[in-house]
């Protein structure tokens, strides 16, 4: 799939919907795809996200929360190969993303239907996903992610990554994001299908990961387009002091700031929400002043 000539960047804001095929996802709204019936609950929420506006699915099936057991490839392939499969059988014009850093579950997820890679070490974690994507022409998207398995806080309000040490937050963040694409054009892939991602939630405090928000423009002037993925992450918990579930309005607010500052997309869990605050930002963002009532 060739993003240029499916998303018109800078036109409006795309909203990818989180498909978590994985029981232990941090957010709540995981499916075990070996219980009975799995299937058909995965398709009946992709079908809610398309309905309620989703422009990209996005399938992951190891959960990346703090904390999480590392899983193997054969049983993520279980796990997400199957939905991939439904969904580009039902939806053949929907781009479809994998979430995962493995080449060989890239691999099965592309000849499944998928058409996008989401890879949340930037293809560092597996050395030839770069090769894979580039060979298939597949787009990327390459989180900035700093995070320690072993640094780890878990509480009432679920896991967080302790924050690195950075010596200027977003020079570092930026400097390390531009080092992720110049690699992925090193392995081949083109120029035109890389999106940045700055990882909120991954190797970041709490003041870190909002002020990355706030400046997500920083990462815009880098020339790709842009995604940020807030949603219902631990520093809106920490902030508010609520759980995962409660977390839409705080998520609502990064999803706004996120498009102020020009993020091209944002993924989130509450699609339909979200939908909606996404195309209320781009109407405010877009009006023209001299217009009248419609």
């Amino acid at each position: 799939m060739r993003l240029a000539e499916r998303f018109d960047w800078g036109s409006r804001t795309y909203v990818m919907g989180i498909l978590n095929v994985t029981p232990d996802s941090f957010s709540g709204d995981g499916l075990r795809m070996n219980a009975e019936g799995a299937l058909d609950r995965a398709m009946a929420q992709a079908r809610d996200f398309i309905d309620a506006g989703a422009d990209i699915l996005d399938v992951g099936g190891e959960s990346t929360r703090p904390g999480a057991m590392p899983l193997g490839a054969e049983e993520e392939k279980e796990r997400v190969l199957p939905v991939i499969t439904a969904l580009a059988a039902e939806f053949p014009d929907l781009p479809i993303s994998i979430d995962t850093f493995k080449s060989d579950v890239a691999v099965a997820a592309l000849d499944a239907g998928a058409h996008i890679v989401n890879d949340v070490w930037g293809l560092r974690a597996d050395p030839d996903m770069g090769r894979v994507a580039a060979e298939r022409g597949a787009p990327v998207i390459l989180m900035h992610n700093r995070s320690r398995p072993n640094d780890v806080i878990v509480d009432q309000l679920g896991g967080s990554y302790l924050g690195a040490s950075y010596d200027d937050l977003l020079a570092d963040v930026a400097r390390e994001m531009q080092d992720l694409a110049e690699g992925a054009l090193a392995a081949g892939v083109e120029h035109d299908q890389i999106i940045l991602d700055p990882g909120v939630g991954f190797g970041k405090t709490i003041q870190q990961n909002m002020a990355l928000i706030n400046h997500m423009d920083r990462f815009k002037a880098l020339g790709y387009p842009t995604l940020s993925g807030p949603s219902r992450k631990s520093f809106i918990g920490r902030v508010l002091d609520l759980p995962p579930d409660q977390r839409v309005e705080g998520t609502a607010a990064t999803v706004a700031l996120s498009i102020v500052r020009g993020a091209d997309i944002v993924r989130v869990h509450d699609t339909r929400a979200m939908v909606r605050v996404a195309r209320m930002m781009d109407a405010m963002l877009r009006a023209d002043p001299a217009g009248g009532d419609a």
